[in-house]
């Protein structure tokens, strides 16, 4: 057998499909389009990074309102038993739900004398149970620190008014707001650093099977191993490349 560097004197019939790529095959890919996988990292990485420079920064503000129930006519919270605390902690869970609706998003709207709807209002906005207690954590997200603590307190107050107004007879459930609401003194979006992680992730990847993809597309052979690991014979020998001086084809052509 005969072999050409450069040349496909052989065709990858089934035994190179059935071939399992070894680690050594696969680092010799990676090296032989290592420049592919570099540009494609450094431009999915200067994308992502140029992409978050663009971005406005958003900070967000947050609060907590604590859910309880009146027992024996008072408004404490005391002396309840682990039922009853089982139960009022799957309430906070509805509870959390209902800040998240268009009553408290309108109720908010027209304390703080805002234009805008009540779905932009909630796509900022969240509500959610501290887990196993009964603390709901509200957060709200914007361009502007001091409105979105202006926004976040009032949706506090809001949600605290109105539970009172549903249920002001004994054993009645309570929201009362558990702490003052306070802005991020830094903005919480973008994250630079993850952005350029994940850029420099996902652009590694894409040059990966570009790579393999490049590879499985060429055709021709590299060196004699390859030949004897997809037929399975034995190489007798090889012809090596010849390449006439350029003096004498020069002659020849004259």
């Amino acid at each position: 057998m005969s072999y050409e560097p450069g040349h496909d004197i052989l065709s990858r019939g089934a035994h190179e499909g059935d071939h399992i790529l070894s680690l050594g095959d696969i680092l010799q890919v990676l090296l032989r389009r290592w420049w592919i996988i570099a540009l494609l990292t450094l431009a999915t990485l200067g994308g992502a990074v140029g992409y978050s420079f663009f971005q406005t920064p958003k900070y967000e503000a947050s609060t907590t309102v604590l859910i309880g129930q009146t027992q024996n006519d008072t408004s404490t919270t005391t002396n309840l038993s682990a039922s009853d605390l089982q139960g009022l902690q799957s309430l906070t869970k509805t509870m959390a739900a209902a800040i998240m609706s268009d009553r408290i998003a309108e109720a908010v709207i027209q304390d703080l004398h805002l234009s805008t709807a009540p779905d932009d209002l909630l796509k900022n906005l969240s509500a959610q149970q501290v887990p196993e207690t009964q603390f709901i954590q509200i957060t709200y997200q914007s361009t502007d620190p001091k409105m979105a603590k202006r926004i976040v307190g009032a949706t506090a107050y809001q949600f605290s008014r109105q539970i009172s107004d549903i249920s002001p007879n004994a054993s009645a459930v309570t929201a009362t707001v558990w702490d003052k609401a306070a802005v991020s003194d830094a903005p919480v979006s973008p994250n630079r650093s993850k952005d350029a992680l994940l850029g420099f992730a996902v652009g590694a990847m894409l040059g990966v099977l570009l790579a393999f993809f490049l590879e499985n597309l060429d055709r021709g052979w590299r060196s004699v191993e390859e030949i004897e690991r997809a037929s399975g014979l034995p190489a007798l020998g090889v012809i090596p490349r010849f390449e006439a001086p350029r003096d004498k084809s020069r002659r020849l052509r004259t």
